[in-house]
């Protein structure tokens, strides 16, 4: 299927490895110009050799921390200047913050800040001229919403579902569209070394929460995302659509 992005332009945030570098790999394939953009410069080289090797439209680096409000600024300049124009930002950075019930303030400001807050000053930095041009696909990474212990990063992406839903409503008439991904368990740097290192741990998590039997890969989000950032998928806003192999706590 063609999903018509040849003449698109995206930026892609958290592109130095896992949901993000996959998100890249597909708009890529499918024609988009891309600017991936994160903090370490050697993985965006290597994702930009592997997009090339395969046939791929070489994506742009611009590096920066989302975190940083100059840098945000300065990432959406240079994107829009790279580009021309940025008519598909998703926003892929973000981080499981395991938090305890006394931790400080600094902790929740920090994981505020990669979770929700540089996803907000991102699509506010690029939201004026896709208004203007009556086009534009926001789409969000988040996580899950049915937390089993306390994370920072759960609250934050709680603020990142109701922040897109209002805007989605707010930004519809004027055709941009705004969703949401949660993501399951991705193979991914963070699931693999940090949430289930190992085998036996991964099996167990599958055969107890995951009908599909299996974990995803970075490219099983990055072909929703494609498909939301199309003009396919013009009558979809505000919603939350979770990529997770069944794995949703809610249902159950």
């Amino acid at each position: 299927m063609d999903l018509d992005l040849a003449s698109r332009t995206a930026l892609v945030t958290g592109a130095s490895s896992g949901i993000g570098a996959g998100i890249a790999r597909v708009l890529a394939r499918e024609g988009a110009h891309v600017v991936v953009t994160a903090r370490r410069a050697e993985p965006l080289e290597t994702l930009v050799a592997e997009i090339t090797a395969a046939g791929g439209r070489a994506p742009v680096i611009v590096l920066g921390d989302v975190t940083d409000a100059a840098d945000v600024s300065r990432i959406a300049r240079e994107a829009t200047a790279t580009l021309g124009q940025v008519d598909i930002l998703v926003n892929a950075a973000g981080g499981s913050r395991p938090i305890a019930t006394d931790a400080a303030d600094a902790a929740w400001d920090e994981a505020f800040a990669l979770n929700f807050t540089a996803a907000r000053r991102l699509t506010e930095a690029v939201l004026p001229a896709m208004r203007a041009r009556k086009w534009g696909r926001i789409v969000n990474i988040s996580g899950s919403m049915e937390p089993r212990s306390l994370n920072a990063a759960s609250a934050a992406k709680a603020a990142l579902h109701l922040w897109a839903k209002g805007l989605a409503g707010d930004v519809a008439a004027d055709g941009v569209t705004v969703n949401t991904i949660p993501p399951g368990r991705i193979n991914s740097e963070q699931t693999l070394n940090r949430l289930h290192p190992t085998e036996e741990a991964r099996r167990a998590f599958i055969a107890r929460n995951i009908p599909i039997g299996y974990f995803g890969e970075p490219e099983d989000i990055g072909n929703l995302v494609a498909f939301l950032a199309s003009p396919m998928a013009r009558y979809i806003t505000g919603a939350v659509i979770p990529v997770d192999g069944g794995m949703r706590y809610s249902s159950h």
